[in-house]
């Protein structure tokens, strides 16, 4: 049994602060509007720059490594919320995206 809560992308509420924890090339190409970046590899060193009061909603391309963070994060007391399906479903569900630079956003 995980640590933490999993949710649906229609399940985040409005003005939630959306952790991105895929790498700098997946979130240059498309990412939820109005995240936050920090990628997974990074994590370790750098939740300190993490605000602990703040609950997280924490996505990547699937839901893997958002829940691999989303765990992490728990046990060092951080409150994670893990969004299932990730960015394509973010996408899918027509949700607002934005990208690096004139591109449309997409989810690879």
């Amino acid at each position: 049994m995980s640590m933490f809560e999993t949710v649906t992308v229609d399940q985040i509420p409005e003005n939630a602060t959306i952790l991105d924890v895929r790498e700098d090339d997946e979130w240059a190409l498309g990412r939820a509007a109005g995240a936050q970046h920090l990628p997974l590899g990074q994590l370790p060193d750098r939740i300190e720059e993490l605000d602990p009061d703040t609950d997280y909603y924490v996505i990547c391309r699937t839901g893997g490594r958002s829940a691999r963070a989303a765990e992490f994060m728990e046990s060092r007391g951080y409150s994670a919320i893990n969004i299932a399906g990730g960015s394509g479903a973010w996408l899918e569900a027509g949700k607002p995206m934005e990208a690096d630079g004139d591109a449309e956003p997409t989810v690879k």
